[in-house]
């Protein structure tokens, strides 16, 4: 794989939350933030501001969707 950065659009982020049957609370509570930062993703910006969605938001998205809700460093569970 190479060292570039692999975007996720906002209407990805939507698919993958409606894909799991979350609502934007749910998602939010998955992911470690507020409701208000999944609208943001979602809609792709913020204030009229661009809003990308970070790489550890695609990795927790991922590890979401794989079953994984929490991880120690050692152990995911």
């Amino acid at each position: 794989m190479s060292s570039r950065s692999l975007d996720m659009s906002p209407k990805q982020f939507r698919r993958w939350r409606k894909a799991l049957k979350l609502g934007q609370k749910e998602a939010a509570e998955k992911l470690g933030l507020n409701k208000r930062m999944i609208q943001y993703y979602e809609k792709g910006e913020r204030d009229g501001k661009p809003v990308r969605i970070p790489r550890y938001i695609r990795l927790a998205c991922y590890a979401v969707e794989k079953g994984v809700h929490d991880f120690d460093g050692e152990n995911a569970v």
